[in-house]
């Protein structure tokens, strides 16, 4: 339930809720990444590597790589950590830079279907 007073110096209050930490102020005000695209269905998975040091890490890094001993998808990733995948991808950008994830990409998929195949599917299709 929100509480507002008519105390200037009081901050809104929502006690259910807990701490409210706004997207951008997880991503450090940044939007853009360095470059690496991360596909929603791109699995990541954490690097064996030895554990960095914790007091480097965000409480939302720490949970990705946590998640992240078993391949996540991005999407999956976003959802755990209710943020917006845009800050899940900087974030992930980050811990790719430091060594501490492995990205697994989908497969590339297949210029084009054989046409032989195509027609074999349409056929089939005719005759039910």
């Amino acid at each position: 339930m929100m509480e507002r007073t008519d105390d200037p110096d009081e901050p809104w209050a929502d006690e259910s809720a807990g701490p409210v930490l706004r997207p951008f102020a997880v991503a450090r005000g940044r939007t853009r990444r360095g470059g690496t695209e991360f596909d929603l269905i791109a699995m990541i998975v954490t690097a064996e590597v030895p554990a960095p040091d914790p007091r480097t890490l965000g409480p939302e890094e720490e949970h990705i790589l946590e998640r992240c001993l078993r391949p996540r998808s991005v999407a999956e990733l976003a959802a755990d950590l209710a943020l917006p995948v845009g800050v899940v991808r900087v974030l992930l950008d980050d811990l790719l830079g430091r060594g501490l994830i492995v990205v697994q990409r989908p497969a590339a998929q297949a210029a084009s279907p054989d046409p032989s195949l195509l027609k074999e599917v349409i056929d089939g299709l005719r005759a039910l």
